[in-house]
């Protein structure tokens, strides 16, 4: 049976994010004197050592798994998998940055060299730029049928990766707004509320381009599966105004949390993960997916060009889609789940806690809150130099 779920970690793993520029990435590249460089499909696959080598190597985020409340050392599904498959897991938890970590495993990937490791989780919008490179390898859905089975169809078809053949999401989230209804006084219901008088200065947006801008081109009702750059361009329009009229306090990284949780700020672009545990300690601040939508997003496994472990990793991909363990998984993390199957397992817990999670709305969203989740068309390389440079004269980068 399930661990209750009233342990709650410090900090989500969204919450570690830092607020770098689009551009950031390419710069770490250049200073290794290396330009990006696409690898074709037959350079990315590497002998595989899975049948006579029973281990893999998996970089992950900190505080992105279950672990034991007793033993914080301990990662209960992860051992699960270990006891079940004979297969050992070194579990790095060494990614803190998407940029960062795009620069660190650059050199050797472009050189078409193993990193070292069989598996990696990172942002959809940073595993575009992997998928385009050639930087990844497809993956055999053969070995994978709880994936085939149980991923959840909005996940399915990111633009950049139509099929999910060479991404899998680890866990979802959802960028909308997060506001102190006892502080503000009353609901906030769209984008274009933030722009109310009665808001003016104490707002925060989201820093990084690639965080923020599908929820504000949401509010200006555009398809953000589909959208252009004068959708964009619209939005820093408006964005500049109000900034001008004085209407935002500030653009943050993920510390917008401490200014809602001061009252520094009454209303702010956030993820639901971190509202969750914001609201196990103040039950007034509420987090809303707004009239007019909001972005879905996935953090996304991936088997990196020349790793000696694929069908191993893919193996570990699967297990984590079998609705038990993805339900585990859930209780902890407190992510929207990409395993809707996963609901069921956790309604039938034991604990109480626990089994109040499965009618979480940001775990599991109900059919009206689908509705309105979309997953934005990723920035492309071309537009990218353009669209940063206009971003980050907006937020002071």
């Amino acid at each position: 049976m399930f661990q209750t779920a009233s342990r709650k970690p410090p900090l989500s793993r969204r919450s570690l994010l830092a607020a770098l520029g689009g551009t950031a990435a390419l710069g770490a590249l250049a200073g290794c004197g290396v330009p990006a460089a696409y690898v074709a499909p037959g350079d990315r696959a590497a002998a595989d050592d899975s049948a006579r080598d029973k281990k893999l190597t998996w970089a992950n985020w900190p505080l992105y798994i279950d672990t034991d409340d007793d033993d914080p050392g301990r990662r209960p599904t992860l051992e699960g998998f270990e006891k079940r498959s004979g297969i050992s897991v070194d579990y790095v938890e060494e990614i803190n940055d998407n940029d960062e970590f795009f620069g660190k495993v650059g050199p050797a990937l472009m050189s078409h060299r193993s990193t070292g490791r069989d598996l990696v989780v990172i942002s959809d919008w940073m595993c575009a730029r992997y998928v385009r490179l050639g930087w990844v390898q497809e993956m055999d859905r053969a070995h994978q049928p709880n994936v085939a089975r149980h991923l959840d169809p909005l996940l399915r078809t990111p633009a950049f990766d139509k099929g999910r053949r060479f991404t899998v999401p680890w866990q979802s989230g959802i960028t909308g707004i997060a506001y102190n209804r006892r502080a503000l006084g009353r609901e906030i219901r769209a984008v274009s509320d933030l722009w109310a008088e009665d808001l003016k200065g104490r707002v925060t947006l989201l820093s990084g381009l690639d965080e923020s801008f599908a929820l504000l081109m949401q509010g200006n009702g555009v398809d953000i599966t589909r959208w252009t750059a004068d959708d964009f361009h619209r939005v820093c329009d408006q964005v500049e105004r109000q900034v001008r009229r004085g209407q935002i306090r500030r653009f943050t990284g993920n510390d917008y949390t401490k200014d809602l949780v001061s009252g520094d700020v009454l209303a702010c672009q956030a993820y639901s993960g971190d509202v969750i545990q914001l609201q196990a300690d103040n039950p007034d601040i509420r987090f809303v997916v707004p009239e007019e939508g909001a972005e879905l997003w996935s953090d996304s496994l991936m088997i990196p060009d020349r790793a000696r472990h694929k069908a191993n990793a893919e193996r570990l991909i699967d297990y984590y889609y079998a609705p038990e363990v993805a339900a585990r998984l859930a209780a902890w993390v407190n992510y929207v789940c990409p395993v809707p199957a996963a609901r069921e397992i956790l309604a039938a817990a034991k604990d109480e806690e626990t089994a109040a999670l499965a009618d979480h709305p940001l775990i599991f969203p109900d059919s009206g809150m689908r509705r309105r989740l979309a997953v934005a068309r990723d920035i492309t390389s071309t537009e990218r130099p353009e669209l940063t440079r206009r971003w980050n004269g907006i937020v002071g980068f």
